[in-house]
């Protein structure tokens, strides 16, 4: 079946499941962007990108939201304890038609740009800036990966196979980096993997409270 006539199928119908993904090539900008209508703005799934050309339609497994929210919470604790402003823009659907890229973060923030978007209820990046930070849970499309740096996100952090990795944009590339630009004072894959196996063993919210009693220590070591 040719890609131009699968895309004119109501995506609604087609059932993923849990941790699998559909690629489909020649999809035009203009069918990218009436997907996104046809879908509207509050789902929650299925997630979808699109570069150059390639949409990715993701269905994501359970624990992507769990762990996903988890790493969401240490980032949040730590610009509260840094006494940072921020503005989380969660899952909105980021896009620029002159780098044909698109897509649907796990989660974001504005940290270094927040005044860019205070207010905003949409986001434009042919004139706003990118998400300063975005955070992805078992991101296997190297087509999401692809928009991301079309994009021009600078920090972007995917959680997968128990480890976090970060990767900074250099020059229009992704490299990856062992120090978060956001937080180059906390090890942060060590700290996520530490919280993660204590959300495990005693549940989420007694590790992010534990998280939060040793940054406050952490902190005060430092001064």
């Amino acid at each position: 079946m040719a890609a131009i006539n699968l895309v004119k199928i109501p995506i609604k119908t087609i059932d993923l499941a849990p941790g699998s993904h559909l690629f489909i090539p020649e999809v035009t900008w203009q069918q990218y962007e009436e997907l996104l209508t046809e879908l509207g703005e509050n789902r929650r799934i299925p997630r979808i990108s699109y570069y150059n050309g390639t949409l990715a339609i993701m269905s994501p497994l359970p624990r992507h939201e769990r762990w996903k929210r988890l790493i969401v919470g240490l980032v949040e604790i730590i610009l509260k304890a840094q006494q940072r402003a921020w503005e989380p823009l969660g899952s909105t659907t980021f896009k620029r038609k002159s780098m044909a890229a698109g897509l649907e973060p796990d989660d974001c923030f504005y940290i270094q740009n927040y005044q860019a978007v205070i207010g905003k209820d949409r986001v434009n990046l042919e004139v706003d800036p990118p998400p300063d930070l975005a955070i992805e849970a078992d991101l296997t499309s190297s087509t999401q990966r692809d928009a991301y740096e079309a994009l021009g996100v600078p920090e972007l952090w995917i959680y997968g196979l128990d480890n976090l990795k970060i990767y900074v944009l250099r020059n229009g590339k992704y490299e990856e980096s062992a120090v978060s630009p956001t937080f180059p004072d906390l090890p942060m894959p060590k700290i996520v993997s530490r919280v993660i196996e204590q959300a495990q063993a005693s549940g989420y919210s007694q590790a992010l409270l534990e998280f939060e009693a040793w940054l406050s220590q952490h902190f005060l070591s430092q001064a």
